[in-house]
């Protein structure tokens, strides 16, 4: 048996599929080893070397990796196909002892029958310059969120983070805002003359651009009025028609950040959903009669190469639903912006065979929009161009001059399947979509004059979209770190949502100006993208990771000492109270934390003692402590008997002889026979499911675990989800019994005494 490690659980059912008898897969669930989260793990006086761990939530998942391996003849490591991808493999080889120069690790763009059996057949040794590359991004971030975070939590206030990518990106949304603050509107008035041709009723709507041939622009009423003086009477004429055909390119297709912008532009899809509906597309989706199937390949590139078979498949699928004319001379070439990892492929669908119209009933909503949208795109990039006739007029009264433009759809090419998004605030301009044929010399008639007040807008505030596309354009991270840089500065509370648009917080800003007061070069947008060229110079090879990180921090330690030795500060001061510290004596003072205001004694760290502040009387929280139980139940460790103790997610069993021995253990609960269900069996496997209590919560699980991994906060209910063929559960609510389909991405619930006779027999209770 061959073991097949991947990341994603959600891509097991797929990949296994594909795989065939011999072969086991195991998902990792993302990353296994990393730095620990509370020391810094890295030797900057031992070349940067960085001391990895064992996650802790993910040591279950280790132990069984490791049994798993023990029973295989052979492992092959399938992760992701990027720095991040490359970097778990390593980890898991080491943990595993497996050589990294041995070929162990295989990858696909696409989770195909055709891709894997192709992995299969290429396997590789470990890439290390892209490992090095991960290793350099990882230790960076660590020694900025690690150095930087102090200097905030003493300057600002505590439990502040800082970021090497993130505090960038949050300068560019302060500065957007406080561009928007300053800004001065300016009046302008837009004039246009109504003209037609005789004996034709298509209206011209002429733009005035020119006064004696210098470009004019009126700014308040008191200019228009002297411009209809001046014209009042004036004969309008012809002076130039220019007459062409225009061709429109077709977009490239998708990368991570240009189908994030149009997914939020033209589905109103926003980073996360946009994230997760590409994630199950790429991993796979439930298909009734099918099971899992993968629809799109890999969603994190920034590359708009397509594989020589993709374009045949588009070329000869165009051909014979549009026609010969629909296809360019020579495939379509987009070329990547300059860094791009290009190993990847653009993102497309797997086979142009399963059209969004052949899916629209098996996918759920957002997965069926996001999939159409990738396949127009995507077969929109490989068709000929559009053609336009288009008509440029030159029209003259008087003294001034306008122009008026004309654009008629010739042949549609790419736009048949796909049309670009166009702003809806876009300022109405001098285009017309239809003009009558007109000739140089010829008059036109007047039939009135538009015109209307108006004044200049500042620049918009970010969208998530926008601010995903600033940061490609800049060079601020990479495809697989846009969603979670724009999502930290939500959780830390740096930005805000106003209707679809991002605003700073007053300590967003605080933040971006503090740090830009003392690390100005960390914040600098052209250093933070150079940063991102070290790495992939690093990745292509030839450049030693150590070198990169130990030029950045050359003098770093020297600037954080400054910081944090000075006197400026913009934490509120502390007020001294009334209330005695029963610890030590002093009086208490009230400081104010992340999440409010609160009593803390002057003499920390000597003393910690802390205390609540009652929101209405401003007086402390006075707090008993609940009497201990004593229960029957002996510690193993020691042979005293445990005590019942209250914690966060209820009681549990706890050993009196803390901190010398520390043992603790859940209180099992036994669910009552009310909530007693009738357990089906897993809809992954077909094995016996079971009620697993915690102190935490309740749910049910698979007996085959760890081959299966299927939990579900519900019981399994009987038959599929008729809306997306997944799994079933039972539902308790407060209105009632419901059915309910397992899939998180679908919203299908029927009430269970509203659901037709026979289909409502035998479910769960």
């Amino acid at each position: 048996m061959k073991l097949v490690v991947i990341e994603g659980i959600g891509k097991k059912e797929t990949v296994e599929k594909y795989l065939g008898q011999g072969y086991r897969v195991f998902a990792t669930k993302g990353h296994v080893r990393d730095l620990p989260t509370k020391s810094l793990a890295v030797n900057v006086k031992n070349n940067f070397e960085p001391k990895y761990v064992i996650m802790d939530d993910k040591k279950d998942i280790v132990e069984n990796l490791k049994n798993a391996a023990a029973k295989a003849d052979e492992v092959l490591l399938a992760t992701d196909p990027d720095r991040e991808g490359e970097a778990i493999s390593w980890h898991v080889a080491h943990i595993l002892g497996l050589n990294e120069k041995d070929s162990c690790r295989i990858e696909f763009n696409e989770i195909s029958k055709k891709a894997v059996q192709n992995a299969l057949k290429n396997p590789r040794p470990i890439d290390i310059n892209l490992v090095d590359a991960q290793q350099a991004r990882r230790v960076l971030d660590r020694l900025v969120g690690y150095k930087l975070s102090p200097v905030l939590c003493k300057k600002i206030q505590n439990k502040l983070s800082a970021g090497r990518v993130q505090s960038v990106t949050l300068r560019l949304v302060v500065e957007r805002e406080r561009e928007i603050r300053n800004f001065k509107p300016e009046e302008y008035w837009p004039f246009f003359s109504m003209l037609e041709k005789a004996n034709d009723s298509n209206k011209i709507k002429a733009a005035l651009i020119s006064k004696n041939k210098e470009k004019i622009k009126l700014g308040c009423k008191d200019d228009v009025d002297a411009v209809i003086a001046e014209l009042d009477g004036k004969q309008y004429r012809v002076e130039k028609v220019k007459k062409s055909v225009t061709k429109s390119k077709p977009p490239a297709p998708f990368i991570t950040s240009s189908m994030q912008q149009d997914a939020m532009n033209k589905l109103g899809m926003n980073l996360k959903q946009t994230s997760s509906a590409a994630q199950s597309l790429y991993e796979g989706v439930e298909i009734a009669g099918e099971g899992k199937v993968a629809l799109i390949t890999y969603i994190r590139t920034d590359s708009t190469r397509v594989s020589p078979d993709a374009i045949n498949e588009a070329r000869s699928f165009i051909s014979e639903k549009y026609g010969k004319d629909f296809i360019p001379e020579r495939p379509n070439i987009y070329s990547s912006k300059k860094g791009a990892q290009d190993a990847h492929e653009a993102i497309r669908p797997i086979s142009l065979s399963r059209t969004p119209e052949s899916l629209k009933d098996k996918l759920n909503k957002f997965h069926y929009r996001l999939y159409k949208l990738i396949y127009e795109r995507f077969l929109a990039s490989q068709m000929s161009e559009a053609k336009y006739n288009s008509l440029a007029v030159e029209i003259s009264a008087g003294e001034y001059g306008f122009k008026v433009n004309g654009k008629s759809l010739l042949f549609p090419g790419y736009t048949a399947v796909y049309n670009n998004y166009v702003d809806d605030n876009k300022e109405e301009d001098e285009t017309s979509s239809k003009l009558p044929d007109l000739n140089e010399g010829e008059i036109l008639d007047f039939k009135e004059y538009k015109f209307e007040q108006k004044f200049t807008k500042p620049p918009a505030r970010f969208t998530e979209a926008s601010l995903v596309k600033i940061m490609e354009e800049k060079g601020i991270g990479r495809p697989a770190t846009y969603t979670p840089t724009v999502a930290i500065l939500f959780a830390r509370e740096y930005v805000e949502r106003e209707g679809k648009f991002i605003i700073p917080t007053k300590l967003g800003e605080e933040v971006t100006d503090m740090l830009i007061r003392y690390f100005p070069e960390i914040m600098n947008i052209e250093f933070t993208a150079k940063m991102e060229e070290n790495l992939d110079e690093i990745e292509d090879g030839g450049v030693i990771w150590q070198n990169v990180v130990a030029k950045f921090y050359d003098g770093f330690e020297e600037r954080i000492a400054e910081a944090l030795g000075d006197s400026f500060s913009l934490k509120s001061p502390d007020v001294e109270t009334d209330v005695i510290c029963e610890n030590c004596g002093s009086r208490m003072v009230i400081k104010q934390g992340r999440f409010g205001k609160f009593l803390a004694c002057p003499n920390y760290p000597k003393c910690r003692n802390t205390k609540q502040i009652d929101e209405n009387t401003g007086k402390p929280v006075e707090t008993v402590k609940p009497a201990v139980k004593e229960s029957d139940v002996i510690c193993e460790k020691c042979g005293r008997k445990m005590v019942i103790k209250q914690g966060k997610f209820g009681e549990f069993l706890a050993c009196p002889g803390y901190p010398e021995c520390k043992n603790i253990k859940n209180i099992e609960k036994k669910p009552a026979e009310s909530e007693a269900v009738e357990l089906l069996p897993c809809p992954i496997c077909g094995k016996p499911t079971k009620q697993i209590v915690t102190r935490r919560s309740t749910f049910y699980g698979c007996t085959g675990y760890p081959d299966c991994s299927f939990t579900s906060s519900y019981p399994v209910a009987k038959g599929k989800c008729p809306e997306c063929g997944s799994y079933l559960v039972s539902k308790n609510l407060k209105d009632g019994k419901y059915v309910a389909c397992g899939s998180k991405n679908c919203k299908y619930k029927q009430k269970i005494e509203d659901l037709p006779q026979g289909e409502s027999d035998g479910q769960n209770s």
